[in-house]
């Protein structure tokens, strides 16, 4: 039987959108895969000649090809899922790369543990442009607690508290239906935060520390453009608020205010930060003042008593403390390089 008759333990989504430079190499590590149980929808989101034409250089029959007006990044991913065949989803980005070993190590796991319905693991970081892996990884960036080796069960409560999985996991077809997978429709929302929450509500969801895959961190990743991280946090917000409001859970409802407080207040002194350098003292104490109201810290009292009672001396302490904290930070990408 052709392994196009054959359902495939494990079906790779990826949508593709102006990623020609990248998405040979994507191709690539599928078929390095150790195990050939899979198959690989590639969504050609925007009718891209040239994504059709990298496609058809592999002339593999367990890759697939979808053309469509662009739908953005989630209407990419549910085309995929909506032909794709296998046991379990995977989401893979289009840039990134898998490690040989991928999908034999998920299925070993997930045929070892049947009670398992969504598996997650850990990633290598590395800049475009750049090979070279960080020494830390995908988890460590996002200041995650490593699983152990028996992998870690994941609960609503770790991901709202910012154990948010890799995108590129193994999630049972049937699980992933049940959820929505990254359900289109909902504006402003983060969908890969967004399942991970659903999943683990749901289902039995459970963590690997192993590293396997590569996660491009691309140039507008990395972007401190203040448009940017106000949107990113705007959707996060938004995403929690959904997540509480659809689940029907009230305990759910109860759990996102603390991640809500945490994220307002972090917004609220980045705004009063950025207030303050263009000289708008006024707007950076109200800004403060908002912080201090969803957490009651000493730093936002610190910085509401200096603002009110002397500005000045927080004006000569700034360009200190950014310039501080510009050698920390070219220190720490040092250290991961």
């Amino acid at each position: 039987m052709s392994a196009l008759k054959e359902r495939p333990r494990l079906s790779f989504l990826t949508p593709a959108y102006r990623t020609e430079d990248y998405l040979a190499d994507t191709i690539t590590s599928v078929l390095a895969q150790t195990s050939k149980a899979w198959e690989l929808v590639v969504v050609d989101n925007g009718n891209s000649d040239a994504v059709v034409a990298i496609v058809d250089s592999f002339a593999d029959e367990r890759i697939r090809l979808v053309r469509q007006d662009n739908r953005g990044y989630t209407g990419g991913v549910m085309a995929a899922a909506k032909i794709a065949r296998g046991e379990y989803f995977s989401v893979l980005d289009s840039d990134d790369q898998l490690l040989p070993e991928f999908a034999q190590t998920m299925l070993d796991y997930l045929d070892a543990h049947p009670e398992v319905d969504a598996l997650g693991c850990d990633a290598h970081l590395f800049l475009d442009g750049d090979e070279r892996p960080y020494a830390k990884g995908y988890l460590h960036s996002i200041d995650s607690v490593i699983p152990s080796a028996e992998g870690d069960i994941l609960t609503v409560d770790d991901v709202l508290g910012g154990r948010v999985p890799y995108y590129t996991a193994a999630i049972r077809d049937e699980a992933w239906r049940a959820v929505g997978g990254y359900e289109p429709g909902i504006e402003g929302v983060d969908e890969s935060v967004l399942i991970w929450l659903r999943l683990a509500g749901e289902f039995e969801v459970r963590l690997l520390p192993d590293k396997l895959a590569r996660y491009r961190v691309r140039e507008e990743s990395l972007s401190r453009k203040p448009e940017k991280i106000e949107e990113f946090e705007r959707n996060l917000i938004r995403t929690f608020e959904i997540f509480a409001e659809k689940s029907g859970n009230p305990r759910h409802a109860e759990l996102v205010t603390t991640p809500l407080r945490r994220l307002r207040y972090h917004q609220a002194l980045r705004r009063a930060r950025w207030a303050f350098a263009t000289g708008d003292v006024r707007a950076a104490r109200q800004f403060v003042q908002d912080a201090f109201r969803q957490q009651h810290t000493l730093r936002a009292g610190a910085i509401v008593l200096l603002l009110r009672l002397s500005p000045w001396l927080l004006t000569r302490l700034y360009p200190v403390k950014r310039w501080v904290e510009q050698r920390l930070r070219q220190a720490r990408q040092r250290v991961l390089l």
